[in-house]
């Protein structure tokens, strides 16, 4: 059962400005997604349960278990600039950007 797109309207609904062949080649692609949604559609799907996955899937958890953590001095010490126990990083809010013009 083909379904008839006005792929132009649907275009200018998008705001989308498309040429003759590209409203051509996007009508047959769409009638080609149409078809097989429709051939998918025709499958005997009889006492076949729904699922979200083709496949059985079950939760892989790890335990939530707190490992070792970088010591603060070292990690500090390698930084660029620090203040105290602060990474000290360069201000961005309030700058203008080179090239904006707001």
């Amino acid at each position: 059962m083909p379904v008839d797109i006005d792929i132009a309207k649907v275009a200018k609904l998008a705001r989308l400005e498309l040429s003759a062949e590209e409203l051509e080649r996007y009508g047959a692609q769409l009638g080609d997604i149409l078809e097989h949604a429709e051939r998918v559609q025709a499958l005997p799907t009889e006492g076949v349960p729904p699922t979200s996955h083709p496949l059985p899937m079950t939760n892989a958890f790890r335990s939530d278990e707190v490992t070792g953590s970088l010591d603060r001095d070292d990690v500090l010490a390698a930084a660029p600039d620090a203040d105290g126990p602060y990474f000290r990083v360069p201000k961005i809010l309030g700058e203008e950007v080179e090239g904006d013009n707001g």
